[in-house]
């Protein structure tokens, strides 16, 4: 009940959005049948997402399986690519600064923390 009501709100500010852009009027009727036509297609595309999953016997919805979904709108295809590129670039470069992070952490230590290191080493050797 929530995300619908959600999906209402969103359809109506979408509406309100239209109406002073293009100068027209949306019905409290319009609102509540574009809202219900949306959330509907959204159970339908959740559907086909997990069998498109389930069919390549994966748990995991994948972005290609998001993209066989958009595979009729080219504009829409072409925006989940896109968006599906930069992502994975993106998760990339974080997974080369982590990499970059520990091995530079593991090689180089401070003056101090090579002390440290040298002192608990003598401490453990006089035990």
């Amino acid at each position: 009940q929530r995300l619908k009501a959600a999906v209402h709100y969103t359809v109506g500010c979408l509406c309100e959005e239209v109406e002073e852009d293009k100068d027209v009027q949306f019905s409290k009727q319009i609102v509540a049948a574009i809202s219900d036509i949306a959330f509907r297609q959204c159970e339908i595309f959740a559907k086909d997402l997990e069998m498109f999953a389930r069919h390549a016997k994966r748990t995991t919805v994948t972005a290609e399986d998001v993209k066989l979904l958009a595979r009729r709108s080219n504009s829409l295809l072409k925006y989940i690519t896109q968006k599906s590129e930069e992502l994975a670039s993106s998760n990339m470069e974080q997974k080369e600064k982590k990499k970059k992070k520990s091995s530079t952490s593991k090689r180089e230590r401070t003056p101090e923390e090579q002390e440290a290191s040298v002192t608990e080493n003598e401490d453990s050797n006089m035990a």
